[in-house]
């Protein structure tokens, strides 16, 4: 298989599966766990490093673009590929959709 042809095969799962309906419940339960501790309850952050999920501007990247930075970490942020399945990466997502706003 070409390098082409694999990207292409990538992209289309993830579209695939970026287009599921996720559960943000799921994922708020997933985000108390895992996340809270440094980006705050509410998505307010705790350590000075992290993004404000709350902020209005916040949470402006694509799905696939927020996947990636669960799934290979950024910074201080770990990776959680092997830790999180990609359904609960979706719903993850999904809750952090919730958070824009919420002061």
């Amino acid at each position: 298989m070409t390098r082409r042809a694999a990207l292409a095969g990538a992209l289309s799962l993830a579209c695939a599966v970026t287009a599921q309906a996720a559960d943000p419940s799921n994922g708020g339960a997933i985000y108390q766990r895992l996340c809270a501790q440094c980006h705050g309850m509410r998505g307010q952050p705790v350590l000075p490093v992290a993004p404000d999920f709350s902020s209005p501007t916040a949470l402006m990247k694509a799905d696939p673009a927020l996947l990636a930075v669960i799934r290979d970490g950024r910074g201080a942020m770990p990776a959680y590929q092997g830790q999180l399945r990609e359904r609960e990466m979706l719903d993850l997502v999904a809750h952090l959709r919730t958070l824009r706003g919420r002061r």
